[in-house]
């Protein structure tokens, strides 16, 4: 028996004002999260963006080709419910973030990681009085907890649908720092996206591209690029 799939069933997908935000109705039919949740959304060009997912629908309905409305889904259902653990998991990078972990050798990806890195990290102190320490090796050094104290304040401070796109800047680039330099705008996605990959760039160097590998790092790259977008969305006009 194949599985039954949803298919298209409205003719217009529809920005609607609702308390507390915006909506989107499907021939009048608001939209719901799938754990039955009002979607209510922070801006009219978040609503837009999710409108333009559901009217690009056409026969089946494929969530993968609609991030914004499943970043909505997962902030409405999942962060808005788990906000202080989201955010207390997410501040918790600070203590191994990717930016303080350095190769002791060879000299050039030395050099270049703290071309790099070390920018971010007087970023981070200059902006919230963090100052995060980067050591040599993978072993897990601590960090000064009156620093992780600070770099965790505006992470708990996000609302739902912001702390929802934290959480994938965070988690892909493995670093606490990135994440906050990407939504404080201190340098463009692509730039950011490529210091989080300094190490993998290193080793396609020196020993080629692994196609399966590049293939993840794409994915990845679309959604932290996504990420990006749907923060931007979440406080636009």
């Amino acid at each position: 028996m194949s599985e039954w799939k949803a298919k298209r069933f409205w003719k217009e997908a529809q920005v609607v004002e609702a308390e507390g935000g915006f909506a989107v109705e499907l021939d009048g039919r608001p939209v719901r999260t799938p754990l039955k949740s009002a979607m209510t959304l922070p801006s009219r060009a978040m609503a837009e963006a999710v409108a333009a997912e559901w009217d690009a629908q056409e026969g089946e309905i494929k969530p993968v080709s609609m991030p914004v409305t499943r970043a909505a889904n997962a902030a409405i259902d999942k962060v808005t419910r788990q906000h202080g653990e989201v955010a207390e998991m997410l501040a918790a990078y600070g203590d191994s973030d990717l930016l303080c972990y350095r190769a002791d050798s060879p000299q050039e990806l030395v050099e270049r990681q703290a071309e790099a890195w070390d920018p971010l990290l007087d970023w981070a102190d200059a902006t919230f009085g963090a100052r995060l320490i980067p050591v040599e090796g993978v072993m897990h050094a601590p960090q000064n907890p009156r620093a992780l104290e600070r770099l965790a304040a505006p992470v708990h401070a996000m609302d739902a649908f912001r702390l929802t796109a934290f959480h994938d800047l965070v988690g892909i680039s493995g670093s606490l720092v990135i994440g906050l330099a990407a939504i404080h705008e201190v340098k463009d996605i692509g730039t950011l996206w490529r210091l989080s990959r300094i190490d993998e760039t290193w080793q396609e160097e020196q020993w080629g591209i692994d196609e399966d590998a590049r293939a993840q790092a794409a994915m990845k790259e679309s959604d932290f690029y996504a990420a990006k977008r749907f923060h931007d969305l979440a406080h636009a006009a």
